[in-house]
């Protein structure tokens, strides 16, 4: 704790005055020749060392001029010296000079100059934050490279009161998870990448792709009502100069991955063989799979050397005499090895059911993205503007566990006691996701005060299981009593028919969605300020998904076939053995469910500044239905007996109001209050009930049940800006939700994870204090120091409640243990992050930068009563992730203007990430908490180099 105040300390310190920079770009051209550009015209900036000169298109820049008045001096041979006078350069601007040059004196015939903003930049941001009506909180892409971060996921960690999960990616807004957040692309909405998830997996936005990355952590009129923390939006590359050329390469290696039996044979999945180029090619399709059983191997590969590296390239820039077309596309590829090796456990009722020592439960990981983006901007005249987006991302992810090579591991339940034997299993898993997203946007300014914007979308998913292969064992001593047989026995476990097995999952999503806004000014003051405004529109969003999955699975026939090893379980599975009879084909029917989410939505709102004081009111129409029919093997109608077919249909249309008010103190000083109203809709994971089985056996499923929560949101903020490129802020809010969703032990499931409302009402109040500031001043030429950070605390908490039948007696009971409250799932009382940036401040400087995240213990799961009539004897405790430190260090060096070298060593500290079940033996009495998960993920170091043409 004297930690953290500490740090709050440091971020208080006073701000100290910076030199801001701005540039000078434009177009020449030449008179005698009927207005052709004119190339190699000197251009400098008087009073400065500051210049530089037109090139074939008549085109030049200058860059990092201090902001200021100065006048630009154009000189040609032959042609008559010409100067500009009162040529305002600001900080973090581009003030673009175009003009026309002669011969004679006249000189210059003409000179417009206009200011741009570069949004890339911090100050930009800031001065965006500062000036906008909500709570909004943005990185850019200058702040991302100074801080080694190289995806939008670990950008979302820079910014106050947000967590990442490091097991599962999964990030956290103020203590809330993925099924409060909303993530949109250019302001529409992007599907995720996995089942278990509503938001899609960050990481696979590398930063070469992003402008920057905005949190508003309150309601905004053209967002959906679907949130309670916060939508993440992420902006992606626009071209801001004429020419945008670089390549980057890197390479690496994680310490887990660098154990010398590791290196040397580090273990992928038997489909390894089939992904070329970071392209999986699909040996088998759903519907011959069962050809795999005898034709496909059932061991892991082997590679050596698993190097971590990555390249990316763009390329893009201004078209034309008339800069009408930006262009930009990037792509690359990526390639990561982890490494994992922890321990697992499993209770039920107080009694330790499944153990995995902590040297015995060992995965091996490796992800390859591969992604490729195009944005082209058209410039129709000064009025409209039309931007075209189309993003590509192909990830393969493998991921092998083994279990129990030790024979000390108990697993699953066949054996009476580890005299007897222990269990092993293997799970290899390869997951393929191709997401492409396509947009269309529109800009145009109908009138002086009437602006009109549009954007379309269509995203295109498929995120497939398409060989998943599973293995489950028993390793037998010859003799119960003895351990005299080291290596024992190994038979195949005989439970169900589907231990033996490979299984595909397919999901295909397809939406369409679309937004529209147009914008209303009805006043301006003497200063030609907006200060009323009206602004109208909607949204459209349909969602469809197909889900399918199957398993095939094989089991002995009477008579024992035994494998040599476990290294050579797939050897017995021949067609020959499967025509002997001694093995038997089982096949599942296919379990799935089609889904489809449509909403629909209409605002208005009216912003009205009052000299220092804004105010922003406006009320939101949002309609959503929607409709899952399912086909699942678990699923059994309670009221009419019917087994596996179901459907589960959910319509909720409300007014959504809210209020945003502001109070500018002064240019530097501001008071911030907002109100809102939203909700959380089930996602259709959480409502399908097809049951997902973890590789250590665990079970999650939905629950065609499961309701929307309903949303209260208040919150105030106080925010200072020093300088421009500085900030201390400090917020403060209050959520109240009603019918909170839950993941939570299932009733009477003993690793069956499902989703309930398990209360009333749930409420946050939160504290989050934010500063960026220089402890060693920024100027030209000279070393500067800076510390950016955030600390948030939360006090949370849930009530547990009891559903009771129409007659009065207790249908179901969510509180267990003497527990009647207990915290929101996902939520940690403390989030930090800390960055300390030293700059040498010389032409080619080197930078330093050491960042350090911590979030303290979040429930990952809530626990359940396995007695309903005594829920405080017979129960299944919560389950805990607990809190860890990261710490992150990052180098660059910029050798000249074209080349830098950096060097990053992630995870410092490799901390041991650990979830923890409370635990209450039914027969003592005792309770205390286990440790039931733990790993670490090791330390990744990685040199870089970029190139800039």
């Amino acid at each position: 704790m004297r930690k953290l105040f500490t740090i709050a300390a440091l971020l208080c310190l006073g701000a100290v005055f910076a030199q801001e920079t701005g540039t000078i770009a434009g177009k020449l051209l030449d008179k005698e020749s009927n207005n052709q550009p004119l190339p190699f015209a000197n251009v400098v900036v008087q009073g400065t060392s500051k210049g530089s000169s037109t090139d074939f298109d008549g085109l030049f820049e200058i860059t990092d001029i201090p902001a200021g008045t100065y006048t630009i001096e154009f000189s040609f041979t032959g042609y008559q010296t010409v100067e500009i006078p009162n040529v305002v350069v600001e900080a973090d601007k581009v003030a673009v000079v175009d003009a026309t040059m002669g011969a004679t004196a006249a000189a210059l015939e003409e000179v417009v100059i206009k200011v741009v903003t570069n949004r890339e930049r911090e100050e930009a941001l800031l001065l965006e934050q500062k000036e906008a009506i909500q709570i909004k909180e943005s990185i850019g892409a200058e702040q991302l490279a100074r801080l080694g971060v190289s995806n939008a996921a670990a950008a979302t960690t820079k910014i106050s009161g947000v967590s990442k999960a490091e097991g599962s990616g999964q990030i956290y807004v103020r203590g809330l998870g993925d099924r409060y957040l909303s993530t949109t692309l250019n302001g529409l909405p992007i599907p995720s990448d996995n089942i278990d998830k509503k938001n899609i997996d960050l990481e696979l936005f590398p930063s070469r792709f992003i402008q920057n990355v905005s949190i508003s952590k309150t309601f905004s009129p053209v967002n959906s009502a679907d949130l309670a923390s916060g939508n993440i939006d992420i902006v992606s590359k626009e071209v801001s100069k004429r020419k945008d050329i670089a390549f980057s390469v890197s390479s690496g290696v994680n310490s887990n991955v660098s154990d010398s039996d590791i290196f040397s044979s580090f273990k992928t999945t038997a489909n390894n063989g089939d992904v070329s180029l970071g392209v999986y090619s699909r040996a088998y399709e759903s519907g011959n799979l069962v050809n795999a059983l005898t034709e496909q191997s059932w061991t892991p590969s082997e590679i050596s050397t698993p190097i971590n590296y990555g390249f990316g390239f763009n390329i893009g820039g201004i078209l034309g005499e008339e800069r009408k077309l930006k262009l930009y596309f990037s792509g690359g590829q990526s390639v990561d090895n982890e490494y994992r090796e922890g321990l697992f456990r499993e209770y039920d009722q107080g009694n330790l059911r499944d153990f995995v020592p902590a040297d015995d439960l060992r995965r091996w990981l490796r992800t390859i993205n591969t992604t490729a983006m195009l944005h082209s901007q058209y410039k129709v005249n000064d009025n409209n503007n039309l931007s075209f987006n189309s993003f590509i991302i192909n990830k393969v992810f493998q991921e092998t566990l083994e279990a129990g090579r030790q024979g000390t591991t108990e697993i699953f339940e066949e054996l009476d006691n580890i005299e007897e034997g222990s269990q092993f299993i293997r799970d290899q898993n390869i997951k393929n996701t191709l997401l492409s997203a396509t947009q269309l946007l529109g800009e145009h300014n109908i009138s002086d005060k009437n602006t009109l914007e549009w954007a379309a979308g269509f995203n295109y998913l498929v995120a497939n299981e398409p060989n998943r292969i599973r293995n489950e064992v028993n390793i037998l001593n010859d003799n119960p009593n003895t351990a005299e047989n080291e290596e024992g026995v190994i038979e195949l476990g005989f439970t169900g028919g589907f231990q033996q097995r490979k299984s595909v999952q397919e999901i295909t999503d397809e939406e369409f969605n679309g937004r529209i806004s147009d914008k209303w000014i009805l006043k301006r003051n003497e200063n030609e300020e907006d200060i009323f405004i009206v602004n109208v529109g909607g949204n459209f969003r349909n969602k469809t998904r197909d889900f399918s999955s199957q398993f095939f699975g094989v089991e002995e026939s009477g008579a024992g076939i035994n494998p040599t090893s476990i290294d050579a379980i797939g050897d017995i599975f021949t067609q020959q053995n499967f025509d002997n009879g001694l093995l038997q084909l089982n096949t599942q029917p296919v379990d799935m469910y089609d889904a489809e989410l449509l909403s629909y939505a209409g605002f208005a709102n009216f912003t009205g500044k009052f000299n220092k004081f804004t105010a922003q009111v406006g009320i939101r129409y949002q309609k959503d239905e929607i409709d899952v029919n399912f086909d699942v093997g678990n699923f059994v109608n309670r009221e009419t007996g019917q087994a596996r077919i179901g459907t589960s249909n959910k319509n909720y249309d409300n007014l959504y109001p809210y209020l945003n008010l502001k109070y500018a103190i002064n240019d530097k000083l501001a008071l911030r209050l907002s109100g809102s109203l939203g909700q959380t809709l089930p996602e259709f994971k959480e409502i399908a009930p097809f049951q997902y089985v973890s590789q250590v056996g665990q079970v999650f499923q939905g629950n065609p049940d499961v309701e929307r929560s309903e949303n209260y949101n208040i919150d105030f903020k106080v925010e200072f800006f020093p300088q421009s490129d500085e900030l201390l802020s400090l917020s403060t809010f209050y959520k109240r939700i009603n019918d909170p969703i839950n993941r939570g032990l299932q009733r009477g499931g003993e690793d069956i994870f499902s989703y309930f409302n398990t209360g009333d009402r749930a409420r946050v109040i939160g504290l989050e204090l934010e500063g960026r500031v220089y402890i060693i001043k920024k100027r030209e030429s000279y070393p500067n120091l800076r510390v950016s950070g955030n600390i948030a605390y939360l006090d949370h908490e849930q009530d547990l409640k009891d559903v009771f039948r129409t007659d009065g007696t207790l249908e179901q009971t969510f509180k267990y243990g003497d527990k009647t409250e207990i915290g929101l799932e996902g939520a940690s009382d403390w989030i930090t992050n800390v960055s300390l940036t030293f700059n040498s401040g010389d032409e080619s400087p080197y930078e330093f930068t050491l960042t350090g995240n911590y979030a303290s213990d979040k429930i990952f799961a809530l626990g359940a009563p396995r007695n309903q009539q005594q829920p405080d004897v017979f129960f299944n405790g919560e389950i805990v992730e607990k809190g860890f430190v990261t710490l992150d260090f990052i180098a660059n060096k910029e050798i000249n203007e074209h080349w830098t070298l950096g060097l990053t060593a992630k995870n410092l500290l490799n901390p041991t990430i650990e979830r923890t079940q409370f635990v209450q033996e039914v027969v003592s009495g005792n309770s205390f908490d286990s440790t039931i998960l733990s790993y670490s993920t090791g330390v990744e170091v990685s040199l870089s180099l970029n190139y800039k043409f």
